[in-house]
């Protein structure tokens, strides 16, 4: 079984507009209100591979209640510690082919819902052979919380995938308790090791991958957004190209790939299939209007286009 882990869920509220009127009423006639947060898009393109996965997380309020129906309709198992705090929504206004987004930060929590929910993710271990950690913290939370999961993971030698960012992502590469596998955007690890990192170049994503911050990380995978992805799993580098597609909406397509991910791990299957199998997924999710929706019909047709190139980096 997989376990994903969001600890600041959300309803995600799309809005579809022709255009967008500053100052002014914005009717909308289409709404989609889904379960969201990183990771519960991470649960669904696990659930649409087929292989168990459990719904871990903090959630609370009326907003905690939809979330769960929500996560009913979809027969997606789940277990949160719920608090009294309300959870947050977040709103994208789809526009004129772009996307604005209105985040709510999420509830304010304090050290007894670290201590609390520490005490439920130990509980929840002794299920998991894979654990996919992702998104934001809650407010009140420490920076370096991400270490603590992680740490109790790697007693039971459970893998962990942390797709995270900033500070979050930071403490955990200057952290000993380190993940098993890690899915930055270009950006992201710009950010973190302070490089920055042409896409067009084999050397520079070499160098990056490379950076100190980074050892003993087995798997770090760059998302390169339409360029697709660079890897270095354990000492061997890979080239991800995929071919071009009609983007609907990508919201969600780097959840899904680090689902397929998650789910290559699972399985035991070679590092070729893994990269392939969670761009494709990351592809299939960014053709549909739907976040976190994956049409597996699809899948071999696009899977097969994908192309991984192991590189023999100098």
């Amino acid at each position: 079984m997989i376990l994903t882990i969001t600890m600041n869920p959300s309803v995600d509220i799309s809005y579809p507009l022709n255009k967008l009127a500053i100052n002014d009423i914005n009717r909308v006639s289409e709404v989609k209100k889904t379960a969201g947060g990183k990771g519960l898009n991470v649960t669904r393109g696990i659930k649409y591979s087929g292989i168990p996965v459990l719904a871990s997380g903090i959630i609370g309020g009326t907003t905690g209640e939809y979330i769960q129906k929500q996560l009913d309709n979809d027969n997606i198992n789940y277990n949160f510690y719920i608090t009294q705090h309300e959870s947050r929504n977040c709103i994208a206004i789809l526009h004129e082919g772009n996307q604005t987004e209105i985040l709510e930060s999420g509830p304010v929590l304090d050290n007894h819902d670290v201590n609390v929910f520490l005490e439920h993710y130990q509980n929840l271990l002794s299920q998991a052979q894979v654990i996919a950690i992702s998104g934001s913290l809650p407010q009140g939370f420490p920076v370096g919380f991400y270490t603590q999961l992680i740490e109790k993971a790697n007693r039971y030698q459970i893998p962990v995938l942390l797709d995270s960012s900033g500070k979050m992502l930071l403490e955990t590469l200057i952290s000993k308790n380190k993940p098993f596998l890690i899915k930055p955007n270009k950006d992201e690890l710009q950010q973190i090791i302070q490089m920055d990192i042409d896409p067009n170049d084999v050397t520079s994503l070499v160098k990056a991958v490379n950076h100190p911050l980074l050892n003993d990380i087995a798997f770090i995978i760059i998302s390169l957004g339409k360029n697709g992805a660079f890897a270095r799993c354990h000492h061997n580098y890979y080239q991800v190209s995929i071919p071009k597609i009609n983007v609907v909406n990508p919201v969600g397509s780097g959840d899904v790939t680090l689902a397929g991910l998650a789910v290559s791990i699972h399985e035991n299957e070679a590092v070729e299939v893994m990269l392939k199998r969670a761009m494709t997924m990351g592809m299939l999710n960014a053709m549909e209007s739907q976040t976190g929706f994956v049409n597996m019909d699809n899948y071999d047709k696009y899977y097969q286009h994908v192309k991984v190139t192991k590189i023999i980096a100098k």
